[in-house]
């Protein structure tokens, strides 16, 4: 897992607008240079909120990252519980260091 990875990529595509227009014209290109699993590109491709959350990215770059493909608040949070019943628990990162990722591996809270 390159999670590191993962949230720099974000990170960049959330604060800088020519790289968000690479991603637009070249993603293919934006994400190479990025050490990412095949795991990773497909959620970042898609995007799979609740995917990209279980794998660990911080909540305050994934909210601005779904902003920025124009998915609604409710529609994100909705996404991310999905993301735990399909995935299970938060794998990587603050979340699943604190034990905490809003729901169980089953959906409740």
């Amino acid at each position: 897992m390159s999670l590191y990875q993962v949230q720099k990529l974000i990170y960049e595509l959330n604060r800088d607008p020519r790289t968000q227009a690479r991603y637009e014209s070249e993603r293919d290109a934006v994400l190479d240079e990025y050490e990412l699993t095949a795991e990773e590109r497909a959620a970042l491709v898609k995007p799979d909120i609740g995917l990209l959350y279980v794998l660990g990215v911080n909540g305050q770059l994934l909210m601005h990252f779904a902003a920025l493909h124009k998915i609604e608040w409710t529609d994100y949070l909705e996404r991310m519980r999905q993301g735990v019943k399909t995935h299970g628990p938060v794998r990587e990162g603050v979340y699943a260091m604190t034990g905490y990722a809003g729901v169980d591996a089953k959906g409740k809270r």
